[in-house]
């Protein structure tokens, strides 16, 4: 029997183990992966995030580099790997939850791959990323096209040769359509306009600006919070907008239809593909969590600043949990110390 049993060992998960470390609680963290930082490793190539270290440490140990500068994957995944190493975290890995009940004695029983373990508190800290979204008209492309999603996508090498087409205006997307248009004719096709912001003002990063300005203690529930709900994320960093400008990447509204070979945008014109690439995000899923009163009738958690309705169970890591950076290295830390104010009953 465990105090603790924390969901997923990615940041959240090592957020919340910092804490109950530190408050001497019996617990454990189960992780369906091999290894620490195992999920970014996994992601593309040349992925650089665009929150810079000042802003991308966990609590406890401040990442290392220029504090303006921005990491790579490589480093983010070193980084977590030697966060574990140093606060000797209890993580079993290769352990992947399957369900989750709780008894009428207020005991919490997770079933896996690898055994029966109980708890008096469940923390779900398995992050935004679940099951890849893809719109149902890519079964309407022929399967000489090479599909893939942006979770799926590494390299260029992974294509085959002729056009590629990205459909989403993230900053995934947008990372990935640049990286693409130095070798190949390049379509970005988005669903609103794209608005961008500097990774660098004035010598420092746009996000400490934005700590300057109060952007980034803006609440989910405050006016500011809910105003930049709405517009969400613009694209950091001026590649894409150099790459547009010299036609480099030809930007395409939203796609409508597809059959076969050629898919039309909302604008009725077409463009015939060989390689397409789904930035499209990722839809959550939490059906394995059987317990009464955690999600409402649209399948989404029941939650106020990741306290669940239901006694014991907490989740962590969630987009706007409480602010902006909940979700995102920069922020999982806070809310994982205001968990703590339950879990340290």
């Amino acid at each position: 029997m465990y105090h603790t049993i924390v969901i997923g060992a990615g940041q959240a998960g090592l957020a919340i183990s910092y804490y109950l470390s530190r408050y001497n609680k019996g617990f454990l963290v189960l992780d369906k992966g091999s290894t620490i930082g195992e999920s970014w490793i996994n992601r593309y190539d040349s992925l650089i995030l665009f929150t810079p270290r000042l802003y991308s440490s966990l609590p406890g140990m401040k990442m290392d580099g220029k504090p303006h500068g921005f990491p790579s994957k490589e480093e983010v995944s070193h980084y977590l790997k030697r966060y574990a190493q140093k606060y000797q975290l209890p993580i079993k890995f290769k352990t992947e939850v399957e369900q989750v009940n709780k008894d009428d004695g207020g005991i919490f029983t997770v079933k896996t791959n690898n055994g029966i373990f109980q708890s008096k508190n469940i923390v779900v800290a398995t992050g935004p990323f679940h099951k890849k979204f893809i719109p149902s008209i890519s079964k309407e492309i022929d399967s000489s096209v090479t599909q893939l999603h942006s979770s799926e996508y590494r390299n260029i090498h992974q294509l085959q040769e002729g056009n590629v087409l990205v459909v989403g205006g993230g900053n995934s997307g947008a990372q990935i359509a640049v990286e693409l248009s130095n070798s190949k004719e390049t379509h970005l096709a988005i669903s609103k306009d794209i608005s961008y912001l500097p990774l660098v003002f004035m010598g420092k990063s746009i996000f400490w600006w934005f700590d300057k300005f109060g952007i980034l203690n803006a609440t989910s529930h405050s006016f500011l919070g809910k105003l930049i709900q709405r517009k969400g994320d613009p694209i950091f960093g001026h590649e894409l907008k150099k790459a547009v400008r010299k036609n480099l990447v030809r930007v395409r509204p939203r796609v409508i239809w597809a059959n076969e070979k050629q898919v039309m945008f909302e604008d009725i014109s077409t463009l015939d593909i060989q390689n397409i690439i789904w930035s499209t995000g990722f839809k959550p899923h939490y059906s394995w969590i059987q317990v009464e009163n955690t999600l409402n009738e649209k399948g989404e958690i029941l939650h106020e600043r990741g306290v669940s309705p239901v006694k014991g169970l907490y989740f962590l890591g969630l987009p706007w949990q409480h602010k902006r950076g909940s979700a995102l290295l920069q922020g999982v830390g806070a809310d994982a110390e205001f968990l703590m104010t339950f879990l340290n009953d």
